[in-house]
């Protein structure tokens, strides 16, 4: 994703929770009235229209929206939500069809059919926002109404990844009657289809979910309302969950509080649910620099930067070091850069510079966002300073910016290396690789790959059984280890703390790691 606080994301979150002992029912049948259930994250949404949104907006749109296809909990696939059934219709991967559930409806009773489909994805390219999700529609050649219920994507080229795109909040459906063709809305208010339909919304502070009486899909609630708080900081984050102010927080937790909910200190009455996810961080070399430029130097900065001691010392294991740009977890997942370069060795770094005639110190400055990917990135980027100064084959200077100045820094090509973070669109290795190569691509210096755009990316998405191109993206990661243009360095955990009353932690991320709020109850005395 292009712009991304989230994070976030997973291909199927297997949790392991530490319970309070203690006797304890969900609650059956209908969820008690027992007032929302307060949720608290540091990701607030950008924007309340799904056409301007490739950030973490979608958390929210998740919940008050509806798409063709979802994830119903434990699937790794996406499945018919809006839609009864969807399918490709030819051999090709070039035509999408989906059937729309009967007798569907907004929250404001107005029809939900073909034509709104229609509508809602029209009008993502149309107004084409900056950095918005049109990216996402790249293969989509034109959207084709048949009846009320039927829609056809015709595609430009073969594109096997596509329903997992239509599974992406930003292809939310909208209302055409709220919702212009040609440009984004602007009052404040949302009309979906979702679970929930949206009560209140205060931006940058809370959010009020109450169900959504006309909603028909696959999602069942466990609750009858949900309010999210949006906290600017771990610290506040965390001090309103141990006081009981919040229910459960996702999005936001340090390193620190991690540590200390495992713990459990005197923290008893708070479960802690971690899972795998499919957060990343890596290091962008800009090829223009003159020493960020020079393989030799990316090479030797891959020989010595020690993954391990990131996520040791840094984030106290609550990441774990990556050696491909593709996570573990996803098919084509690979230890390439480990399999390279094995552990952190200076004197191999040494000869890789004396064998490029760099003989010097070799200057670089590496640069980072202040409030993009959390508190642990300066302490990363000190700790990443500290390894290449203390080889004696780097000086190494520390530089950053808040989000909005240093995203428009390093597309305008400012900076010789630069982290970034990484939360995937859908859990295919696919959304990996594609969005970081070419000539226009999500780091704003073009990385021109012919044998990936042209050859190996185009097999993949001829073939529908995604377990199946595992070989096509070995060799995509092999040839970015070749370039090392991209350094990876941790892959995120997921976490979920919530207080003891609360059910339902371990069921509530889907595969790109959403917070689905239907999955959260309360639970009941025996």
């Amino acid at each position: 994703m292009f712009n991304r606080n989230r994070y976030l994301r997973q291909l199927a979150a297997v949790a392991s929770i530490t319970l309070v002992a203690g006797c304890g029912a969900l609650t059956p049948g209908s969820p008690a009235d027992e007032g929302p259930i307060v949720v608290g994250t540091t990701s607030a949404p950008s924007t309340l229209d799904p056409a301007a949104s490739w950030d973490g907006s979608w958390e929210l749109f998740r919940n008050v929206f509806q798409t063709l296809l979802s994830y119903p909990t434990g699937s790794a696939v996406p499945r018919p939500d809006a839609a009864e059934k969807c399918g490709f219709t030819n051999g090709t991967n070039t035509a999408y069809r989906c059937e729309l559930r009967p007798g569907m409806k907004f929250s404001d009773g107005d029809p939900l059919d073909a034509s709104a489909v229609k509508h809602s994805i029209d009008r993502i390219r149309k107004i084409g926002v900056q950095g918005g999700p049109a990216g996402l529609l790249g293969s989509l050649e034109r959207v084709q109404v048949q009846g009320a219920r039927d829609v056809v994507f015709h595609l430009n080229k073969p594109d096997a990844t596509f329903p997992l795109v239509l599974a992406t909040p930003a292809m939310s459906i909208v209302d055409p009657d709220d919702y212009p063709a040609g440009a984004l809305r602007e009052d404040g208010k949302v009309s979906g289809s979702g679970p929930y339909r949206l009560r209140s919304y205060t931006e940058g502070e809370q959010a009020e979910l109450v169900r959504n009486d006309h909603y028909e899909g696959f999602a069942k609630r466990r609750n009858s309302a949900v309010t999210i708080r949006y906290f600017q900081g771990s610290a506040q984050l965390s001090r309103a969950l141990k006081d009981k102010k919040i229910d459960v927080t996702y999005r936001g937790l340090a390193a620190s509080d991690v540590v200390a909910l495992r713990s459990r200190g005197d923290q008893k009455d708070i479960q802690l649910i971690d899972g795998t996810g499919t957060e990343i961080s890596y290091l962008v070399f800009n090829p223009e620099d003159p020493w960020a430029g020079k393989l030799a130097v990316r090479r030797a900065v891959a020989q010595i930067v020690d993954r391990p001691a990131i996520a040791h010392t840094v984030y106290k294991g609550t990441v774990d070091p990556l050696y491909s740009m593709v996570p573990a977890g996803l098919a084509g997942h690979t230890t390439g850069y480990f399999d390279e370069y094995g552990g952190p060795d200076p004197s191999r770094a040494r000869k890789i510079l004396r064998d490029a005639d760099i003989d010097e110190r070799v200057p670089l400055t590496l640069w980072y966002t202040t409030d993009r990917y959390g508190s642990g990135t300066a302490p990363e980027f000190r700790e990443l300073k500290r390894q290449l100064d203390r080889s004696g084959l780097f000086t190494v200077t520390l530089r950053s910016r808040p989000w909005k100045t240093y995203e428009e820094g390093y597309r305008n090509g400012e900076y010789p290396v630069f982290g970034r973070g990484w939360f995937p669109d859908f859990p295919d290795a696919d959304n990996f690789i594609a969005p970081f190569v070419g000539e226009e691509n999500a780091l704003g210096t073009p990385y021109p790959v012919p044998r990936i755009t042209d050859v190996l990316l185009p097999e993949s998405r001829g073939v529908r059984d995604r377990g199946a191109v595992t070989k096509q993206f070995e060799e995509a990661q092999r040839i970015l280890v070749d370039d090392a243009r991209l350094l990876p360095l941790w892959q995120g955990r997921q976490y979920v703390a919530a207080n003891e009353e609360i059910s339902g932690g371990e069921r509530a991320l889907d595969p790109s790691t959403i917070m689905m709020m239907w999955e959260l109850g309360r639970k009941t005395s025996w």
